[in-house]
């Protein structure tokens, strides 16, 4: 699970003296919410910035939504009119982002998400943007661990022990012909389990099984295929 399985890699991006109000209209009709602000050089696409769907809403007029049909046609039509400087993207941007690379595991970007918080890393390669990776690509490879293609159970129980539980798993799936669709510990949670999800018909005599290894079980549940 790394993060360039999960990224954006075909990006939609600025430079540095594009317009707020093109910038608003490009998001309202792409429905994004954040967009790298680069420099293009021989090599790819130095990124400098990044510019978020509310620091768009923060640079606008109060009294013009930037995300209505005609909200970045108005601020243009005043622009004109009043001969003001037009804001660019170079002075809203956030400069220096924190970034990740396409080969970091994933989990760190969900972390650094978490902790900042902020929804999305440009990915870089070599001092080149070459991704993004929001918060909605890190709930799509979280779904996927517990996502089944055929129905199985999910059993979820107690490892406290602190043993090795993998053992016990590929045990007994062989011994009762299962099939292992997925298995994760959970280490930190506050109570340490085992969740894993299984094929076949012998899931009753495993559960007998785990409860005479002396691991109680939390749950059961049917996942639909």
């Amino acid at each position: 699970m790394f993060v360039g399985m999960w990224m954006t890699w075909d990006l939609l991006t600025v430079n540095p003296e594009t317009p707020i109000d093109e910038i608003a209209n490009l998001m309202a009709t792409r429905r994004i919410r954040r967009l790298p602000v680069v420099e293009k050089l021989p090599n790819g696409l130095k990124l400098l910035g990044i510019i978020s769907h509310t620091d768009i809403l923060h640079a606008f007029p109060a009294e013009i939504n930037p995300f209505s049909v005609v909200g970045a046609d108005i601020l243009a039509e005043r622009y004109k009119q009043s001969g003001e400087a037009v804001i660019t993207a170079a002075e809203i941007m956030k400069s220096n982002p924190l970034t990740v690379t396409a080969d970091e595991p994933i989990e760190r970007a969900a972390r650094l998400m978490r902790e900042h918080k902020i929804g999305a890393l440009p990915v870089v390669r070599d001092d080149v943007l070459v991704g993004l990776i929001s918060e909605s690509d890190i709930f799509k490879a979280f779904v996927s661990i517990f996502e089944a293609s055929s129905p199985g159970k999910r059993i979820t129980f107690d490892i406290s022990q602190g043993e090795d539980v993998f053992f016990l798993v590929a045990e007994q799936a062989k011994k009762h012909k299962l099939r292992v669709i997925t298995y994760v510990t959970l280490q930190n949670h506050s109570r340490p389990l085992c969740v894993v999800e299984v094929i076949g018909p012998g899931v009753d005599a495993m559960l007998e099984d785990i409860w005479k290894s002396k691991h109680a079980v939390v749950s059961v549940i049917n996942v639909p295929g």
